[in-house]
């Protein structure tokens, strides 16, 4: 069934015609639930021609369908009609406000007494919607095609696409924002191919089929979104009030073409997560563009009320965090995503897995884009474009917590309460967020171009690289970066500004997206981003002096690592090659092509839990590239005493301190605490990393670790991932012992190098 409507001054006008053709019987489907709803059908029915007969219906599944088809001469249109209400115009559009949601009222269903007043009126809200009518036959041979286990399906069928036809038609009216799935479980329960697949698992699990087709039909009830019209307005209204601390920067060109694209196929969002605003600012983007509301995947744990059934209405997802032995429950997820990517509804989800604890990408998490995968394999849809989403805030409240529980802290738990002080924290301003889209990647395509198994970790290290390489340099991370990179240091507004100048020089030369740039080249854009971050207690300014001094505030140097962590995928190939550089110095006769790249890659596998790098070869084209502006002509000089470290001296800019050391030196914590351990004692990691983190608190007292951000759980927890993908974890004998102090001795000897460069002057003169 397609769509027909038409529009006018009065409500007869905007009402649709009859639309089916002359000739031939017809039965008219008129959902009506009112005395004025059945009053307008009766009056648009005096327009049809003679012999179409009505059916009044109250759903699809009203038992008076069956009889009206069996009872049907010939081969009769179907035509679906019912009334639709809209909402009040206010400036210039019609949407519901979260008032009608706290007051219990929804302007699209108004009740009988105020649908009695709107018609006397607001007599332009009342429409009445026709969907393009279908032969009776032709849907007898649709029913039969798509494989229903029985007859007795016939006529619910019908019913269901009748009003999956008038939600089409009714789109024409409120725009495509409010694209909705309809009859999600009642459409896959009935279909003989998720029937096959129950019968299938109960099966290989020796379970009664009726016991697990209720099972799957309980998971359904619990994870399907069930789309209010209402509650997309309402949601909207709140994520607008809720996100009211930013300004929003999209490219308009850039939704517009993914618009276009969302027209013809699927689209999966797999944006980076740093906030529990992320979701609200994506829909407000996308929302302004005409975009339906995406079907968010998200962890139950923010499902408390009334924050759930609110987003459960308006696209989210809620499922549960572990799926372990939920058999079922899986084949349910899996289906119901497949079912999706067919009726070519828009995925989100954060690959990430949750926000991240250090303000760059966390490692991927498969379990999501394994059921894309295998539903497009299962031929759901011939491709699926995957969209890397970058989201950067200026300044973010909850990154305080963060900070706090890296150190240690508990986690507040999600609830009521804790939604009230998020949301009356956020009525500061807190500056921009940058919403930018990598380049789209098609399903299609990665999956041809890999193995069949390691395809869905290639896919996923791919959108994260693309993520990354869209992610502009923001004024604050690089003010943080500038202000950590000295340490104890105040700084004054003169010394920032020429620490600024080289870090601006190779961002333009390394044509790497950034925002603000032509502030941070003036003393005045500077000022501002230094006032910015001591507002709000990153920074502070001491001004009792002969001059103003910046420097970060005590205790708050993980949150300003938060914001510089942003930006350190561009920079840390930089990094690698300045230890390149100490390596040559301390081995006058390492060969540059040979030892050189071999001590490169090293250093680059340490951090392959840390950072998404390019391909061996482009990577080597990025060092190779770095070394060149370091050291020019370092293929010759290398070999002569002194000439790399010379290099590196005079280097204009040194990046390996500040964005090295809180990873190195994590990782150096945790290398110490495997090598002071009985090889043949298991090793815990919730055990481990809490040593760690006390460990680590000892040295910066004693002045071990340079940087306070060292003290991580989330890096400590890498660094022990790191141990494990080495095979030092698990309880062995002396070989383990002895592998484990190399293990220590290679991490000492790259802090070591970071350190002989961190005696270099950082600031500029």
């Amino acid at each position: 069934m397609t769509v027909t409507a038409t529009t006018g001054n009065d409500a007869g006008a905007h009402d649709a015609p009859w639309p089916a053709p002359d000739g031939g019987g017809a039965v008219v489907l008129a959902f009506a639930s009112t005395p004025v709803e059945r009053a307008a059908l009766d009056g648009w029915m005096a327009r049809a021609p003679a012999g179409a007969r009505r059916v009044e219906l109250a759903g699809p599944s009203d038992t008076r369908l069956g009889q009206a088809l069996s009872d049907a001469e010939g081969d009769p249109w179907v035509v679906p009609v019912r009334v639709s209400w809209l909402p009040t115009e206010r400036n210039g559009a019609r949407s519901a406000s979260l008032a009608d949601m706290v007051m219990l009222r929804n302007p699209r269903r108004p009740g009988p007494r105020l649908q009695e007043r709107i018609a006397r009126h607001e007599p332009d809200r009342r429409r009445i919607v026709a969907a393009e009518p279908a032969r009776l036959e032709e849907l007898r041979s649709r029913f039969s095609r798509r494989g229903f286990p029985s007859a007795d399906e016939f006529a619910p069928f019908v019913g269901r696409q009748a009003v999956l036809a008038l939600e089409r038609a009714e789109r024409q009216q409120v725009g495509q924002q409010y694209k909705v799935p309809r009859l999600v479980a009642e459409e896959l329960v009935s279909s003989q191919r998720f029937r096959d697949r129950i019968a299938a698992i109960a099966r290989r699990l020796g379970r009664p089929e009726d016991e697990v087709l209720a099972q799957a039909t309980a998971h359904l009830d619990e994870m399907v979104a069930g789309h209010s019209r209402l509650a997309i307005d309402a949601w909207g209204q709140f994520g607008r009030w809720l996100s009211r601390a930013y300004q929003v920067e999209v490219d308009p060109d850039a939704v517009r073409r993914l618009s276009q694209l969302s027209a013809e196929q699927s689209l999966v969002f797999l944006p980076s997560h740093r906030s529990y605003l992320d979701p609200m600012v994506l829909r407000s983007a996308l929302h302004s563009a005409g975009f339906a509301p995406n079907h968010v995947l998200g962890g139950l744990n923010v499902s408390f009320w009334p924050i759930g059934p609110v987003a459960r209405r308006s696209g989210v997802v809620f499922i549960r965090r572990s799926m372990r032995g939920e058999e079922v429950y899986k084949l349910v997820l899996r289906e119901y995503i497949g079912y999706l990517l067919r009726k070519r509804f828009n995925l989100e989800w954060y690959i990430e897995g949750g926000r991240t604890r250090t303000g760059k990408l966390r490692p991927p998490r498969y379990g999501l884009l394994n059921f894309v995968v295998d539903a497009y394999r299962d031929g759901a849809a011939p491709d699926v474009l995957l969209i890397p989403t970058s989201m950067v805030y200026d300044q973010l409240h909850e990154v305080g917590a963060i900070a706090a529980e890296e150190h240690g802290a508990q986690k507040t738990p999600e609830s009521l309460s804790w939604l009230v002080g998020y949301a009356r924290a956020q009525g500061r301003g807190f500056g921009k967020v940058r919403v930018d889209f990598g380049e789209p990647l098609s399903l299609a395509g990665a999956l041809g171009a890999s193995e069949r198994g390691h395809a869905t970790e290639r896919v996923a290290f791919e959108v994260l690289h693309r993520i990354n390489r869209v992610t502009p340099v923001t004024p604050t991370a690089l003010v943080a970066l500038a202000l950590l990179g000295a340490e104890d240091r105040a700084l004054t507004l003169d010394e920032v500004t020429r620490t600024l100048r080289p870090l601006l020089a190779h961002v333009e030369v390394r044509d790497i997206p950034i925002t603000g740039e032509h502030d941070l080249r003036r003393s005045e854009g500077v000022l501002q981003a230094l006032n910015s971050l001591c507002r709000h207690g990153v920074a502070t300014r001491y001004a009792a002096g002969a001059e103003p001094v910046w420097s970060i505030g005590a205790e708050r140097h993980l949150e300003a690592a938060f914001y510089r962590n942003s930006l350190l995928h561009f920079f840390v190939t930089r990094a690698i090659a300045e230890l390149v550089l100490v390596a040559a110095d301390e081995q006058p006769t390492l060969d540059p092509f040979g030892d050189g790249w071999l001590e490169a890659l090293r250093i680059r596998d340490l951090l392959k839990f840390e950072f998404f790098f390019a391909d061996k070869r482009e990577f080597g084209n990025e060092l190779r590239g770095e070394l060149e502006v370091l050291a020019p002509g370092w293929e010759e000089r290398l070999g002569e005493p002194g000439a790399a470290w010379g290099a590196l001296a005079n280097a204009p800019l040194r990046l390996a301190p500040t964005v090295l050391t809180p990873f190195l030196e994590a990782y150096s914590v945790v290398g110490d605490r495997l090598e002071a351990r009985d090889p043949r004692e298991p090793v815990t990691e919730k055990e481990f990393v809490s040593e760690c983190l006390g460990v680590g608190h000892q040295y910066r007292l004693q002045r071990r670790l340079a940087s306070t951000e060292s003290i991580s759980r989330e890096l400590f927890a890498t660094g022990l991932r790191l141990a494990g993908n080495r095979d030092l974890v698990d309880p062995g004998r002396d070989e383990l012992a002895r592998r484990r102090q190399d293990f220590a001795a290679e991490l000492r000897q790259l802090v070591g190098r970071v350190d002989r460069i961190r005696g270099l002057s950082s600031i500029p003169t």
